[in-house]
């Protein structure tokens, strides 16, 4: 089996490194609104990776899909409704089993929350490696990841090191792009924020620590076989867990990198929460289509490709499985 590979900017040979199970993790949803249909296109997709694994590979399987439970957002959006952190994400977990239920998404070997102890534990555990081998400093309570300790970092994205903000600190879990800085984490407790205090001190995870920890606690530590996610994941996010995962283990993180492209909506505009602009999988099916049809449209474009969401497509769609059927 041949799979292209983010890392390598080509498609490699593939087989899992250890036996025959593929070990792989997928940044899941964060769970402070309802996942939309951009979510899902990568969602199909990996389902369609897990099957042609297991089917055509003959691959066992053991992966992971995470919720992050809490970073600005939930925490923020937990706040306004007036409910504690974990009812508020709660919702939105049921959300997405109901959405992927639907969908026909096979269920998944594990699916954790950042939040369970176990996994905090983890973060903190990976967080003191990386104290141990000189990669952060503490500043106002926080500690951060400090980026000129390790020459790799950029590899994924092919960042320009020329661009790096040596010493420049950013404490947002959603910062801008084109900005390699410093970046938290673990997070001094602010008011009214959910804490937890495992030996660095009372506060909660970054955003990107989270993932390290949970990828390498639940499948066997470094390498793993494959990595996957949403294309604009790359970065920051992804190229910070390699950071910290190989910064605290000193092993490659991730053999392979396999990413989705974004679904665009009619006039060329990203579907995002953080722009307004979503339709959920409920939406979709109030408008009298089948869930088929709308798993149809998003695997109607290879994966490494834009895609363009109209209800047309859609209709589109509904007709080729018509033919199907018939």
């Amino acid at each position: 089996m041949r799979l292209y590979n983010t890392l390598t900017r080509q498609t490699d040979s593939f087989s899992p490194l250890r036996g025959n199970t593929v070990r792989m993790y997928a940044c899941g949803l964060t769970v402070y609104a309802r996942g939309h249909i951009g979510n899902f296109r990568t969602f199909v997709c990996l389902d369609v990776l897990r099957r042609t694994l297991k089917s055509v590979g003959g691959y066992d399987m053991q992966q992971v899909v995470n919720f992050t439970d809490v970073d600005d957002k939930t925490i923020a959006g937990a706040r306004k409704a007036g409910l504690e952190l974990r009812a508020y994400t709660d919702q939105y977990i049921a959300a997405f089993h109901e959405d992927t239920e639907i969908l026909g998404i096979e269920s998944v070997e594990e699916m954790p929350r950042a939040t369970d102890e176990a996994n905090l534990e983890a973060m903190v555990k990976t967080i003191e490696r990386l104290e141990q081998r000189g990669h952060t400093y503490r500043s106002d309570g926080s500690i951060y990841f400090k980026i000129s300790t390790l020459p790799s970092y950029g590899k994924l994205a092919r960042l320009d090191h020329e661009g790096m903000q040596d010493g420049a600190r950013v404490d947002s879990d959603d910062y801008a792009k084109e900005s390699a800085r410093d970046f938290a984490l673990w997070k001094a407790a602010g008011p009214d924020e959910p804490s937890w205090d495992f030996g660095v001190g009372p506060g909660r995870p970054g955003w990107h620590i989270e993932c390290s920890a949970m990828a390498l606690r639940l499948l066997d530590g470094a390498p793993i076989d494959i990595h996957a996610g949403g294309v604009d994941l790359v970065f920051p996010h992804h190229e910070n867990e390699i950071a910290q995962s190989e910064g605290s283990t000193g092993e490659t993180f991730s053999r392979f990198w396999f990413h989705v492209e974004h679904l665009l909506l009619d006039k060329g505009i990203k579907m995002s929460k953080s722009l307004g602009n979503v339709l959920n999988v409920q939406e979709i099916l109030g408008q009298g289509y089948r869930a088929s049809a709308l798993r149809y449209v998003l695997l109607s474009t290879h994966y490494r490709k834009q895609l363009r969401f109209t209800w047309e497509s859609l209709a589109q769609a509904e007709e080729s499985l018509r033919r199907l059927m018939d």
